[in-house]
C-alpha cells in the first residue's frame, strides 16, 4: 500500500488533475481509516469525471464510514445509474439502507445483487441479517435516523412546486425544484422520475436515463420509473432496452394500457408485426377509448419490415380497411381529442413497397387534417396583421433535421446557403434538440431561428407570428410534430419536399418540390400536391471531402482477397421480392463478399439475414459463405469502407441518394435499377446526370447481369471508375436548382 500511495502522489505532482490518481489515493486513504481525506480526494476526482461508477461507489464507502448515510446512499445510487449491474454498489446500497432502517429496500438491493452474482457472500450475509431483523421486528440496525418528518414534508413541497412548474411549461424551474427536493431527501425515487421527465422534455435524453436509473437503484420495482425510462430509450431508438423496461412495467402493472401501447410501438419498429398488433389490442381491451392505441392499431397493419411469408398486398388491404374504420371511429369527443394521435405513428413503411400510395395517403391525410383542424379551431390563436411593405419574400422551413443528417445535407443545406438574401429571408423552426456544427451553420443563414422545447400550440403561434409567404416542410412523414403542423394551414402557400420521398396526401400542402432527373414522365399521378420538378437533381449538393479511415477488414470478418460488394441500405429497404437478386448474383459470381450493416435495432438486421439465408438456400448456397453483417459505420469509417469496395449495390424500389453520392465521390461503380417512383430513382438520377445510363438497369434480371459484368470484367470496372471520376463534378454545387427554386418561390408568393 505505501508503494502504491507514493506512486499516486507522484502522479499528482506531475498532474494535479489526474482523475485516477485522485480516485485511487482516496481509496488508499479509506483503507487506512482516513475517511474524510478519502471523501475529499474522490470528490475531486468526480468533479473532473462524473461518469466513473467505481469512484461513486468508493465515495459512498467513505461517506458511510463517517455515518453520512444519506450522502452514501446518493453515491451508491449514482454508481448504479451508471452501471445497473454493479454488484458491489448494490451490496453497499443494501447495507446503507439497512443501516437507516429501510429494510424492504435493503432486501431488494441484496436480492438483485444475488441475482447477478449468486456466489456473493457479502450479499448473502447482508440479506440474512436484514431478514432476521425483519422477522424479529427490529429496525434498530440503523446507526443514524433517516430523513425527518420535517424534511419529508419540505422535499414533497419542492416536488409539488416542480409539478406545477412543469404543467406551466417552466421546465428549468421544475428541474430546479426537483433537485432541491433531492438535496433534502436523496432517497426520493419519485423526484428522480419527475426530474427525468423534465430532462426528457428538454431533449436531455442521456441525463433523463441517468435520473430514471437513480430512481430504480432506490426502488427496483418502481413501475413509473421503468415506464418513463422505456419511453426515453424508445425515443433514443434503443428499442431492445426499451422493450425490457416496458415488459418490466407490465409485470408490475399489467393493467397499465400505456405500457402495452409503448411496447407495441417498440415491437413495430423492431419489425415484429404480430406482437405489436397484439400489444395494441391489449391496450384497447384495458381502455377502449385509448386514442393513440386505436390509431396505432390501424397504422401498424403495414409492418416496418416484411418476413418472407408476409403478403404486402394483404397488409395494404388491412391498412385500407382499418383506415376507413378509424375515420368513422373519430366522431364527437374522440374527434376533439384526435389531435393527440396524429403523427404518433405514421404509415412510413408504405414507401418501401413499389406501389402507388396516393389514394391511401390522401385518405390518411384528410383524416389528419380533419383532426388537426378541430384542434386548431379551439385555440383562439392570434394572427398578426401583415405588414404592407416587405423588402423580401419570407420563407419558412420546419424540420427535425437542422444537424448533420441526410435531409439537411442533401436538400436543405444548399437551399439555405444559396437563396438570394436580397429577395428572400429564411425563417427556421427547428423541432429537434440535437446540435452540432451544422446547426450553427443553419442559424447563421437564417434571419429567424427557433429551436425545441415548445408544445404544439407554441410552435403554431411561433410560425404564424413570422407572417410567412411560403412554408416549406422538407420531410413530412418522418416525425409526429412535423405532421401535426403540416396538417394545418399556417401560411398562404405550403410546400413539401423529398426528405421523405413520397406524397403527403395532406390537403393543406399545395406543392411538392422534387427534381427533373428523379421523376418518371407521368409523375404527377403519384402526388396529391402539384408537382414542381426543380432542374437537374433539384439540390445544391456540396461534396463531403472527408478523410477516409482505412478499414480493418479482417477484424470485421471480411475476406480481403474476395470482391467486396457493399450493401449499405437500412434492413427495411430490402423488400423480400428482391432477395433472389442478391442470391442470383452470388450464385453466378462465385466467391465474393456481400457486406450488410447492423443498425441500432439489431433485430431488423437479423430478419434480413434469415430471409437471405432462405433465398440463398433455394439456390443451393450457404448465405454465410457470402454475406457478412458488420456494425453500423459512420463518417470516415464508412467512407473508408466505401473506397475499398468493388461495387455499391443500390437497394431496389427505394434507392439511396446520399449513399450513392458518397459512392460517386469514392469512384465506386454503382449498380441500380430504375424504379417506378421517385423514391426508386435516386441513384439512377445521379448516374444519368453524369451520362452513365449504362449503369442503370431496366429490370431485376438486368441488375444481376450488370453486377456480374462489373465484377468479372476488371477492365470494364476500371473504365467505369475513371468515367465517374471525370464526370462527377457536374453533380456538385449546381446553381440551376437554386435558380429554379427562386423562380418558383417568387411566382407562388406573388
Amino acid at each position: 500500500m505505501p508503494q502504491a500511495e507514493a506512486g499516486y502522489r507522484r502522479l499528482l505532482q506531475l498532474n494535479p488533475k489526474n482523475v485516477d490518481a485522485l480516485h485511487f489515493l482516496g481509496v488508499v486513504a479509506h483503507q487506512r481509516g482516513m475517511h474524510e481525506e478519502a471523501e475529499d480526494l474522490i470528490t475531486k476526482a468526480l468533479r473532473l469525471n462524473d461518469s466513473n461508477a467505481p469512484a461513486h461507489n468508493n465515495l459512498g464507502n467513505a461517506l458511510a464510514a463517517q455515518g453520512k448515510l444519506k450522502e452514501a446512499v446518493a453515491s451508491f445510487v449514482s454508481a448504479l445509474a451508471l452501471d445497473h449491474d454493479y454488484v458491489d454498489a448494490l451490496v453497499n446500497l443494501g447495507s446503507a439502507f439497512a443501516a437507516q432502517g429501510e429494510l424492504d429496500k435493503a432486501v431488494a438491493s441484496f436480492r438483485r445483487a444475488l441475482a447477478l452474482s449468486p456466489g456473493s457472500e457479502s450479499a448473502k450475509n447482508g440479506l440474512n441479517d436484514v431478514l432476521k431483523a425483519q422477522k424479529s421486528g427490529n429496525a434498530a440496525v440503523t446507526r443514524e435516523k433517516g430523513v425527518s418528518i420535517v424534511d419529508v414534508e419540505s422535499s414533497s413541497a419542492h416536488v409539488d412546486a416542480g409539478n406545477s412548474y412543469k404543467d406551466e411549461g417552466r421546465l428549468d424551474d421544475a428541474a430546479a425544484s426537483y433537485l432541491k427536493a433531492l438535496a433534502i431527501d436523496p432517497l426520493y425515487a419519485a423526484a428522480y422520475v419527475n426530474l427525468g421527465n423534465v430532462l426528457h422534455a428538454q431533449g436531455k435524453s442521456a441525463e433523463a436515463v441517468t435520473s430514471y436509473g437513480k430512481a430504480l437503484a432506490i426502488d427496483p420495482d418502481f413501475p413509473e420509473a421503468h415506464f418513463n425510462l422505456a419511453n426515453t430509450l424508445r425515443d433514443q431508438n434503443k428499442l431492445d432496452e426499451a422493450a425490457t423496461h416496458y415488459n418490466r412495467t407490465i409485470a408490475l402493472r399489467p393493467d397499465m394500457p400505456e405500457a402495452h401501447y409503448g411496447l407495441g410501438h417498440v415491437q413495430r419498429h423492431r419489425g415484429l408485426l404480430a406482437e405489436s398488433l397484439d400489444c395494441y389490442k391489449k391496450a384497447l381491451a384495458l381502455d377502449p377509448e385509448y386514442i393513440e392505441a386505436r390509431w396505432a392499431l390501424a397504422i401498424s397493419q403495414v409492418p416496418k419490415m416484411y418476413d418472407s411469408g408476409t403478403s404486402p398486398s394483404e397488409c395494404r388491404a388491412a391498412f385500407s380497411a382499418q383506415l376507413d374504420e378509424l375515420d368513422r371511429w373519430f366522431t364527437g369527443a374522440r374527434a376533439s381529442e384526435g389531435f393527440k394521435a396524429v403523427g404518433s405513428q405514421q404509415p412510413f413503411s408504405l414507401a418501401y413497397q413499389e406501389e402507388n400510395n396516393r389514394e391511401l395517403l390522401v385518405r390518411y391525410g384528410r383524416l389528419c387534417s380533419r383532426l388537426m383542424d378541430a384542434w386548431f379551431g379551439r385555440q383562439g390563436l392570434v394572427f398578426p396583421g401583415r405588414s404592407g411593405s416587405k423588402k423580401a419574400i419570407r420563407i419558412g422551413f420546419v424540420s427535425q433535421y437542422f444537424w448533420n443528417h441526410s435531409v439537411w445535407n442533401a436538400i436543405v443545406k444548399g437551399w439555405f446557403r444559396m437563396l438570394d438574401r436580397k429577395r428572400f429571408t429564411i425563417h427556421a423552426f427547428y423541432l429537434g434538440s440535437r446540435q452540432d456544427r451544422e446547426t450553427l451553420l443553419a442559424k447563421s443563414f437564417a434571419a429567424h431561428f427557433e429551436q425545441g422545447g415548445r408544445d404544439l400550440r407554441h410552435w403554431v403561434q411561433a410560425i404564424i407570428d413570422q407572417q410567412l409567404d411560403v412554408l416549406i416542410y422538407p420531410e413530412i412523414g418522418m416525425d409526429p410534430a412535423t405532421l401535426q403542423l403540416a396538417s394545418m394551414r399556417l401560411a398562404p402557400v405550403q410546400v413539401a419536399s423529398w426528405g421523405h420521398p413520397e406524397t403527403t396526401g395532406l390537403p393543406t400542402i399545395d406543392y411538392y418540390l422534387s427534381a427533373e432527373d428523379l421523376e418518371p414522365a407521368d409523375a404527377q399521378e403519384n402526388y396529391s400536391e402539384r408537382l414542381v420538378p426543380l432542374p437537374h437533381l433539384g439540390c445544391f449538393y456540396e461534396p463531403l471531402r472527408t478523410e477516409p479511415i482505412a478499414p480493418d477488414l479482417e477484424r470485421m470478418g471480411i475476406d480481403a482477397d474476395l470482391p467486396l460488394l457493399l450493401c449499405p441500405g437500412m434492413p427495411f429497404k430490402y423488400a423480400p421480392e428482391f432477395d433472389w437478386v442478391l442470391a442470383e448474383i452470388a450464385s453466378q459470381a462465385g466467391p465474393c463478399q456481400l457486406v450488410f450493416f447492423v443498425p441500432e435495432t439489431a433485430s431488423l438486421a437479423e430478419k434480413l439475414r434469415l430471409r437471405l439465408e432462405r433465398a440463398f438456400a433455394l439456390r443451393g448456397l450457404d448465405f454465410n459463405a457470402f454475406g457478412v453483417f458488420i456494425p453500423w459505420q459512420n463518417g470516415p469509417a464508412f467512407d473508408g469502407l466505401m473506397k475499398r469496395a468493388d461495387l455499391y449495390l443500390d437497394t431496389i424500389g427505394f434507392s439511396g441518394f446520399n449513399t450513392a453520392m458518397q459512392a460517386v465521390e469514392s469512384g465506386v461503380p454503382i449498380v441500380t435499377r430504375e424504379g417506378r417512383f421517385m423514391r426508386g430513382r435516386l441513384a439512377s438520377g445521379i448516374l444519368k446526370r453524369m451520362g452513365l445510363q449504362e449503369l442503370v438497369a431496366r429490370s431485376d434480371r438486368e441488375y444481376v447481369q450488370l453486377a456480374l459484368k462489373l465484377l468479372k470484367d476488371d477492365d470494364y470496372r476500371e473504365s467505369v471508375r475513371r468515367l465517374i471520376e471525370t464526370r462527377r463534378a457536374v453533380l456538385f454545387e449546381d446553381p440551376f436548382p437554386i435558380r429554379g427554386l427562386e423562380d418558383f418561390l417568387s411566382r407562388v408568393a406573388g
